[in-house]
């Protein structure tokens, strides 16, 4: 049954994909920010947190992981996405989401990373769907009222989506994002958007009222209405495409149309924002796999992706761009 803000959203709605390292609370401001300005306003239709072990938030060590679960206003509604294979642990980390304010709970379980999986989490969940089914429950029952859905792919090592998307079916979720492709092709093959379209078909012959969001090899918002319209699709998620494009879920502005300039001075203002917001708690690094998409696609490029790799903090990064810009 289709809860909370879900029951709310346009058709298609478009989402932004939960990425670990990429989708952090400083990016998704920016994000925020920058949707804001065009014509759609807020950026993304819903915003989802990087995804966070429910066995840490259930353990001592929990304080570390709330970091990764602080969000501003401006990102409403967003979801908390959580893995794990310990029911007890779901619920209690559920419990600790809707505590926080969260408008929803997503459980990952579509996740190909090994040391996951060894946990019986991610992707894991496609081979054994009975626990899939606890984890939901527990989630559901943890989470006080919170919708909850799932990020799942179309199968393990080969297509299992008729099977597989009808045990998810028997629980009570509002939506159910699937990454068109299966674990053992991760992201190199093609997405195969047919299978979203079968995904369709099975909620619409089960008689739910679940929402399906299609995922895989989007590059703008009018190709994510091209594949929803297609497919059958309610909503779309977009992942990759957002790499050095905060303006994505800004329907006004066309890639093409944004200079040099906006790009860089862009990049700098989310290191500013990284480093004020995280600066004490993650490593700067994680920043330079965003210099590599801001700074791509225009003269000298390379040499100043070079100076950028080199830098160690938000001034030096303003500085290498300002005698670039110069």
């Amino acid at each position: 049954m289709i809860k909370g803000f879900w029951s709310k959203l346009p058709k298609p709605f478009f989402v932004l994909a939960p990425m670990a390292d990429v989708t952090d609370r400083a990016f998704r401001q920016i994000i925020a920010e920058y949707g804001r300005r065009g014509k759609r306003g807020g950026g993304p239709d819903v915003f989802w947190t990087e995804f966070v072990s429910a066995d840490g938030l259930a353990s001592k060590g929990r304080e570390k992981l709330l970091t990764d679960l602080k969000f501003s206003e401006k990102e409403r509604p967003i979801v908390a996405q959580l893995f794990g294979a310990r029911s007890v642990n779901m619920r209690e980390a559920a419990k600790i989401v809707a505590d926080l304010g969260f408008d929803g709970i997503d459980i990952n379980m579509g996740c190909p990373d090994r040391a996951i999986e060894k946990q019986g989490a991610g992707a894991a969940h496609i081979k054994n769907p009975k626990l899939a089914r606890e984890i939901i429950q527990a989630a559901i029952d943890g989470g006080d009222g919170l919708p909850v859905s799932v990020k799942t792919r179309i199968g393990y090592n080969k297509d299992e989506i008729e099977k597989w998307i009808r045990d998810l079916l028997k629980e009570d979720i509002s939506a159910i994002t699937i990454h068109a492709r299966t674990r053992k092709e991760l992201s190199k093959a093609p997405a195969n958007w047919e299978k979203i379209g079968k995904a369709a078909e099975l909620i619409k012959n089960s008689g739910k009222e679940i929402l399906l969001i299609g995922n895989g090899d989007v590059i703008s918002l009018e190709d994510g209405r091209i594949k929803a319209k297609e497919s059958g699709a309610d909503g779309v998620m977009l992942g990759r495409a957002i790499f050095g494009n905060p303006w994505l879920f800004d329907s006004d502005k066309k890639s093409e149309d944004i200079s040099t300039e906006e790009k860089l001075l862009a990049m700098v203002e989310h290191t500013r924002l990284f480093e004020k917001l995280l600066g004490k708690v993650k490593n700067f690094a994680i920043m330079k796999k965003h210099y590599r998409a801001y700074a791509n696609g225009f003269d000298g490029a390379k040499e100043l992706r070079i100076k950028l790799m080199r830098a160690q903090n938000c001034k030096e990064v303003a500085d290498i761009v300002s005698d670039f810009l110069k």
